[in-house]
Parts: structure tokens; C-alpha cells; sequence
């Protein structure tokens, strides 16, 4: 019995890096516009991990997040989070940051070529510490 093995013609996976390709460069440049929306340099959406902190730093969050990303499994709870706080800092609603989940470069494109505002960190007053009490009134 004569088995016959296919030969690779190393043509197969040239679709896949292609649409691989356009995937990433359309995250560049949605992420240089929302990085550039939000009063930060474009630039930083092409160095893989600062642009992260980039993010963290737009959306209010702590650059020592940076290292949860590290962390498998709490790396998804915390893209879940972030997705979430960049849709809220963008004045859009939270189905907006589901959207940001599950079809990130399609929601992003929006953000970054809509007519979405950056309105400031959406999690900057869960991070902060509470404002100081009002002075006591003078008697008069």
C-alpha cells in the first residue's frame, strides 16, 4: 500500500497574514487618532508596551496595572475593565465598552473617527481619595 503525504506549498497561510496584517494596522491607527483625541502622542500606539500604559493613563487607571496584564486570565478582567473606562472616558455607555470587548477594532475606529469627545478619565474618581470636608463657616 503507497501512502502519499501532500507537500506544503508555504502559500496556505498567506491569507491569514494578510487579514492578520490589516487587523493590526488598523489598531495602529485607530489607537495613534484615540491616543492623539485624548491630549497624548500618537506616536505611542506603535511601542507595544507603552502603549498600554498609555492606555491605563487615559482611561485613570494606575501604570502598575501594567503588570496585571502579565498575569493570565486577570489579564482579561482587567482589558474587560479598561475597555470599559475608555468608552466611559469617551462619554459613550457601557454597551459601547461591550462593543469595545467583543469587536475591538470595529468599536475603536469609531471612537477614533466619530465625533466621540475624550470628556477625561472614567476612572478617576473611583482611584482618588475623597475631597476634603468644607472649611468651618466664619461667625459673622
Amino acid at each position: 500500500m503507497l501512502v502519499q503525504y501532500a507537500e506544503p506549498d508555504g502559500g496556505g497561510g498567506a491569507p491569514f497574514v494578510i487579514i492578520y496584517l490589516a487587523f493590526w494596522l488598523l489598531f495602529i491607527i485607530a489607537g495613534w487618532r484615540l491616543f492623539e483625541k485624548a491630549g497624548q502622542p500618537g506616536w505611542a500606539a506603535l511601542i507595544p508596551i507603552y502603549n498600554a500604559y498609555i492606555m491605563l493613563k487615559i482611561v485613570g487607571r494606575p501604570g502598575w496595572w501594567l503588570l496585571l496584564f502579565l498575569i493570565p486570565i486577570v489579564n482579561l478582567a482587567i482589558w474587560i475593565i479598561v475597555a470599559l473606562d475608555l468608552a466611559k472616558s469617551f462619554g459613550q455607555s457601557t454597551a459601547f465598552g461591550v462593543g469595545l470587548i467583543f469587536l475591538s477594532v470595529i468599536f475603536m475606529l469609531i471612537l477614533a473617527f466619530g465625533d466621540a469627545r475624550y470628556v477625561g478619565p472614567a476612572a478617576a474618581g473611583t482611584m482618588a481619595a475623597p475631597p476634603p470636608p468644607p472649611p468651618p463657616a466664619m461667625p459673622a
